[in-house]
């Protein structure tokens, strides 16, 4: 049996509830949950303390000690990524293999410096929106891609990975510019590729699907809508990574999703105005 740890912001949140089960299925029993540390209890939820017992893991007093007794390391705290380089701090010296949760990083410094470190102690390190694996993405055909339409629910800050890991997945990681197009209510940003490419991304409310439109050079349109169970494809990857070390989310795109993110931001403030991307060369790290 394999031991995995969890190291968070706070335990009770939705993906540590998740995976514990999840990994346990797909790995088939052979991988568990078995260790956790939370920096501090849930403000609306399960202290650490109560989170551990129900989910029978092992509460630790420090990330050392998780570090040091698992085999497998997920840094998780999903919606405050502002957390993960002071957590990741020591899993990523550490050897082994380490997934850390959307989204990756707060900024591309801050998304290059994790990698950075990882690289420095042969820690295997990836991070990915589970959308990446809906299985309606992983198959459509990428030749000829020209222009992507993108809908989905969630705010801006925390969902638009959802959107954007997919789309830099088919397009790849060389977006130069990105121009807010939304409203406060339903943010849009356009992001151009190189050679002319263009993707969309619109949150339209918290009932909208998740739905893509593909248009090809060709003049034909897919559209694509992930009814797959793309959660526990992840997983199935997840588990995969754990056993093998190999990782399928290429550094260079999630640095590239992580600075799509960022500069989007900066957009909304400034919107119809085009904002140019870091174009510098970025190391692969994996």
């Amino acid at each position: 049996m394999k031991k995995i740890g969890f190291i968070d912001y706070y335990l009770d949140e939705w993906h540590a509830n998740k995976y514990p089960e999840l990994i346990q299925g797909e790995s088939g029993g052979e991988m568990q949950v078995a260790y956790a540390y939370g920096v501090k209890d849930a403000e609306n939820g399960l202290s650490n303390a109560e989170w551990c017992r129900r989910n029978n893991v092992k509460l630790m007093n420090t990330i050392e000690e998780v570090v040091n007794e698992s085999d497998y390391l997920i840094v998780l705290s999903p919606d405050h990524p502002e957390q993960h380089e002071a957590l990741a701090q020591l899993p990523l010296q550490s050897g082994k293999p380490t997934y850390m949760d959307k989204t990756f990083a707060p900024d591309r410094k801050a998304a290059i410096r994790l990698f950075e470190l990882a690289a420095q102690h042969c820690t295997p390190l990836y991070s990915s929106s589970a959308l990446r694996f809906a299985a309606e993405y992983v198959n459509v055909e990428r030749s000829g891609m020209k222009v992507i339409s993108s809908w989905g629910p969630g705010a801006f800050e925390n969902y638009s990975i959802h959107q954007i890991e997919p789309i830099v997945s088919m397009l790849g990681p060389d977006a130069k510019r990105v121009m807010y197009i939304g409203t406060d209510t339903t943010p849009a940003l356009l992001i151009e590729f190189t050679d002319g490419r263009q993707a969309i991304i619109h949150h339209l409310g918290e009932d909208c699907p998740f739905t893509m439109a593909v248009n090809y050079q060709s003049g034909s349109c897919k559209i694509l809508k992930p009814e797959s169970d793309f959660f526990k494809l992840f997983i199935q990857d997840l588990v995969a990574f754990f056993n093998t070390g190999h990782i399928n989310v290429p550094s260079t795109q999630t640095i590239s999703i992580i600075t799509i993110i960022e500069y989007g931001l900066k957009a909304a403030a400034c919107p119809y105005q085009w904002i140019e991307l870091p174009q510098g060369l970025v190391k692969v790290f994996n």
